[in-house]
């Protein structure tokens, strides 16, 4: 059995990519080392599914020329550092990274000492540290086919991105029995794991006229203020987060969401018809280059983030409510639910 190094980290669109091909390759019997940030979500994470965790401190580049962009230099030399010397401790058959900047010390890492390296983007516009390591890569994995044109390596696949199993086998009325939801139309609202106030703030307001079934994932910041103001709502459930995305999700016929494209891609496999509200300061505007992809296949809508308020999101919701068919099928005809096996079976070859 080979050993493998997982990297990836800092949002749930780095993490839970790379903790699905961790599974697929801990199924297989092989041994795992995950390498992450333990001041980010991606420690609890890994804890609990059981996975060996290597520590690196590392944060975001800075993007303005100053002290802190030396600090930051200085802090990710370090952690490369450290990287190395996990390689050269566990020496690793192979290392996996779903990019981002947590990523990037064990990616280096491997770079350096000649250890064979594979990684996976998941949005349209590839970030910088797959941009700037993907050249030395034995193979690169894309979630969309676009992606590749910026790519600077021949062994580009376009695969997806790797989804839990999960969302093959649950049926839609096993995901409401087991919320203790009725079998009628359902929305979700999401803004990701920290939440969105601008989209918080206009559900509050639209779900005064939108009589349906509502799942709303809030962010731990506004759960307060919203769950005051939803009290007297019916048909509601409100948390600040939900550990299980899959039975949300799968619960749902609309999704209100940011463009991240792990959402977007958990979006397609549960065949929501979704209305995207991209993060404006994404970096490199992916969010909104994710969005626009997906309204261009006819699987979506989307409102900018300066525009939403209570009535544009009603309108919105009435608007997709009324397309919802032509909605749901082409989301669900984009969904690749085979993105693990083949990112698995990619890396594999590799070493």
């Amino acid at each position: 059995m080979a050993r493998y190094f997982i990297t990836g980290g800092g949002t749930g669109g780095h993490i839970y990519p790379a903790i699905a091909v961790a599974d697929a390759l801990a199924k297989d019997g092989h041994e795992l080392y995950y390498v992450g940030n333990p001041r980010n979500l991606e420690y609890e994470i890994v804890k609990q599914k059981g996975y060996k965790f290597l520590g690196v401190n590392v944060h975001g580049m800075p993007r303005r020329a100053d002290f802190a962009l030396i600090k930051w230099g200085f802090e990710l030399c370090l952690a490369v550092l450290k990287a190395c010397y996990y390689i050269l401790k566990y020496k690793p058959d192979a290392v996996f990274g779903t990019g981002g900047y947590v990523s990037a010390p064990a990616l280096i890492g491997a770079k350096l000492l000649k250890v064979p390296y594979m990684m996976h983007d998941c949005d349209a516009q590839p970030g910088l540290v797959t941009r700037k390591l993907a050249s030395s890569a034995k193979a690169v994995s894309v979630a969309f086919e676009c992606a590749c044109k910026v790519i600077n390596n021949k062994n580009c696949h376009v695969n997806g991105n790797p989804i839990r199993a999960e969302f093959k086998t649950l049926t839609k009325e096993e995901a409401r029995a087991r919320l203790g939801l009725e079998n009628k139309l359902t929305l979700c609202i999401m803004g990701g794991s920290q939440g969105a106030k601008s989209i918080n703030d206009a559900a509050a307001e639209a779900l005064k006229n939108l009589d349906m079934q509502v799942i709303f994932q809030t962010g731990k910041k506004n759960y307060d203020s919203l769950a005051q103001k939803l009290t007297e709502r019916e048909n509601l459930i409100v948390k600040p987060y939900f550990d299980d995305m899959v039975t949300v999700l799968k619960a749902c016929d609309i999704a209100v969401s940011r463009s991240g494209s792990l959402s977007i891609s958990e979006i397609c496999a549960s065949g929501i018809a979704p209305i995207f509200v991209p993060y404006p300061h994404a970096a490199g505007d992916h969010q909104r280059k994710n969005a626009k992809f997906m309204v261009e296949k006819g699987a979506g809508i989307y409102l900018e983030d300066s525009e939403i308020n209570g009535k544009t999101l009603c309108d919105a919701v009435n608007s997709v409510i009324a397309n919802l068919d032509e909605l749901q099928n082409n989301s669900l005809a984009l969904a690749k639910f085979d993105g693990v096996e083949k990112i698995v079976e990619q890396l594999k070859n590799e070493l």
